[in-house]
């Protein structure tokens, strides 16, 4: 498959699938008469009981679809990555946008969210989570890209602990206000020192593993 052809595939695919979800979000929202407003003070049974179990399942489900179309995209296990990553990318960016389209939610970057419930609720501003999917799009598509001109990049242990010590430190600044939510707090401070810290070390151990691979030579792609 082509890089172009790839592209637009996952993207496409991405995109509808965050249309998808958005629009269930509003149903949903609209047959229980809440709103985004009122997501906070999170309500024990948004993170205890079965309907917090469901919401667990879904979310482990959109990740595996995600991972489907990068493994249908890419041949080897690193470009499969690339464009698990560029999915997850643009299906993140594009649930706000359609949420923001259908019912003017998310207000401004600010605005507050809860992103995920394991092992507890992960919470920031709107501008965070789409900061790291523009990352994930941009290196994904980059990565992808030199899988299919024979340049993989380099993942060596250096690259690999520095990527998931990046990680590892954005899903702090997330977790950082999980207690409160969990006693029915609102969210306090956001530690974006903490995030910003944390993409700076993934960025950078991508952008060395992606041009590390610049001088491989070329490989077959059977």
């Amino acid at each position: 498959m082509r890089f172009r052809t790839a592209a637009a595939t996952v993207i496409v695919f991405a995109a509808a699938m965050a249309y998808l979800e958005s629009a269930v979000v509003v149903y949903l929202q609209q047959a229980l008469s809440i709103t985004p407003d009122t997501l906070f003070p999170l309500r024990r049974a948004d993170v205890v009981g079965s309907l917090a179990g469901i919401e667990v399942g879904r979310e482990a489900a959109t990740l595996v679809m995600l991972a489907a179309i990068g493994c249908l995209a890419g041949r080897r296990w690193i470009d499969r990555l690339a464009w698990t990553a560029v999915a997850f990318g643009v299906w993140d960016i594009g649930y706000y946008f359609w949420l923001w389209l259908f019912v003017g939610w998310p207000h401004a970057p600010g605005t507050w969210d809860v992103l995920f419930l394991i092992p507890l609720p992960w919470a920031g501003p709107v501008w965070a989570p789409i900061v790291v999917s523009v990352a994930l799009i941009g290196f994904g598509l980059a990565a992808a890209q030199r899988c299919l001109a024979g340049k993989a990049p380099k993942v060596d242990f250096i690259a690999l602990a520095g990527a998931i010590s990046g990680g590892v430190i954005v899903i702090v600044s997330f977790l950082a206000n999980g207690p409160a939510l969990l006693n029915g707090r609102l969210p306090g401070w956001y530690p974006w020192p903490v995030f910003v810290l944390g993409m700076g070390v993934a960025s950078l151990a991508a952008a060395a593993a992606i041009l590390g691979g610049a001088g491989n030579t070329p490989r077959s792609r059977s």
